[in-house]
């Protein structure tokens, strides 16, 4: 009988190791579930899941795809996420990991967009959530401990993972700004040699002389083309006309809808596509554009917005669901939400996609030694920037310290110690102690 269970647990745990589809929906859509205290905290579940319980990345892998997820618009957590999912599965595990994760944060805001109006009749609950942002403090610090450890090996590593944290806290300085500069310096420290130069000299002579019989092939070929769609093209336009026209007259009543889910759509894909930083980031652009140009909610609704998707898991970003069902129900919500990740998705799957192709790169890999490290500052400084935003008394910071201990000592689930600092701080509340 012990035989057999050990087997069966080993079955288990091979299965478990595999990524496929459902696994990958499956797994983050418990991180979307459960992943409280923004971008940067989700991360850190991110690494437990990935690392040390499913084997997925190693931790080198892991800073890799924070790497890039940080360099592109959007959300960190949210272009991870996609990424991962790409470099298991290709596109259809992308599509099922970033679908998993913001899933549920997109229904939980719906439905408190609906019972809206009811919710600020309990405000002890912000205790709650001051003690949850202890926590996720907590769960920052020792992440980025824990992969200084694997990361940081050479002298120079450690050099650009104090500075990039220096820049960050102290010079305001863009997560953009910081991974370049640190690429850089990872190129310029392990390749920079002749011998490699005259390598990517001649490298870049074939691939010029490559790129250009195929820009000739493509060009015969689109110009032979180009006579036989000039004529379809036509006879699409005829009947296109025509169908526009009886769509027009028997559905007039839904172009007013139509009209304002393009609107409320183009609005959220600009934003989504310029922003570099992170969610937060896009929040004044987003309040720009609902509150001042269009006028859909007036300042302390977005305001309210703005809370509940601070208290919900998930990416600050999901207020798009917010704004979307205010401006058009369900529908808008869905449009909104969709439109508001979809440029930095399909960008992380055009970056993935080639990083992946030249991985074994010389250049790309000492480009990933040197944002490697500063990925370790960032996270310090995240952790720094979300303590002083969240923790403003000695029980918050009391609770950052016991969490910090537990998750080194005891290495329990991420969720429990979040929840238990939520609850803790809740209760010290109620009896007057903070």
């Amino acid at each position: 009988m012990r035989r057999r269970v050990r087997i069966a647990r080993r079955q288990i745990e091979r299965i478990s190791r595999t990524a496929t589809l459902g696994g990958l929906f499956l797994s983050f859509l418990k991180i979307g579930l459960v992943g409280f205290g923004g971008g940067v905290a989700v991360l850190a579940q991110i690494r437990v899941l990935t690392v040390r319980k499913r084997f997925w990345l190693t931790d080198s892998e892991f800073a890799e795809a924070l790497a890039l997820a940080q360099s592109l618009p959007g959300t960190s957590a949210g272009n991870s996420v996609t990424y991962i999912g790409l470099r298991l599965r290709g596109w259809r595990g992308a599509a099922v990991s970033m679908a998993g994760f913001i899933l549920p944060s997109m229904l939980i805001m719906i439905g408190l967009a609906i019972v809206y109006k009811h919710i600020r009749a309990f405000p002890d609950t912000q205790r709650f959530f001051h003690g949850l942002n202890g926590a996720v403090v907590a769960l920052i610090l020792v992440t980025a401990w824990r992969m200084g450890k694997s990361i940081l090996t050479q002298r120079w590593q450690w050099w650009i993972a104090v500075l990039s944290f220096l820049t960050v806290a102290l010079f305001d300085a863009t997560v953009l700004e910081v991974v370049l500069v640190a690429g850089l310096i990872g190129i310029y420290i392990d390749s920079f040699a002749e011998t490699q130069l005259r390598r990517l000299r001649n490298l870049g002579t074939i691939a010029s002389r490559r790129r250009a019989r195929v820009r000739a092939r493509l060009a015969k070929r689109r110009r032979s083309r180009k006579k036989e769609q000039l004529k379809a093209d036509e006879e699409r336009e005829e009947s296109l006309t025509l169908r526009s026209i009886g769509i027009l007259a028997v559905a007039m009543p839904l172009a007013a809808k139509f009209a304002l889910l393009f609107t409320l759509s183009a609005m959220f894909l600009r934003i989504g596509s310029v922003t570099f930083g992170g969610g937060l980031v896009m929040v004044p652009l987003i309040e720009s554009e609902v509150v001042n140009n269009h006028q859909w909610l007036t300042h302390q609704e977005f305001a309210d917005a703005f809370a509940l998707s601070q208290i919900t898991p998930g990416p600050v970003l999901i207020i798009a669901t917010f704004v979307g069902y205010r401006v058009a129900g369900t529908l808008g919500a869905v449009v909104a939400t969709i439109s508001i990740f979809l440029p930095a998705f399909l960008m992380t799957i055009a970056a993935g996609s080639s990083l992946r192709r030249f991985r074994d790169n010389k250049i790309v890999q000492a480009l990933l030694r040197g944002i490697a490290p500063a990925v370790v500052g960032l996270l310090v400084a995240a952790g720094l920037s979300i303590g002083r935003a969240g923790i403003h008394s000695w029980v918050g910071l009391s609770i950052m310290i016991v969490a910090m201990f537990t998750l080194i000592r005891f290495r329990p689930n991420a969720f429990w110690v979040i929840l238990g600092a939520g609850v803790i701080r809740f209760l010290f509340g109620a009896v007057g102690l903070g």
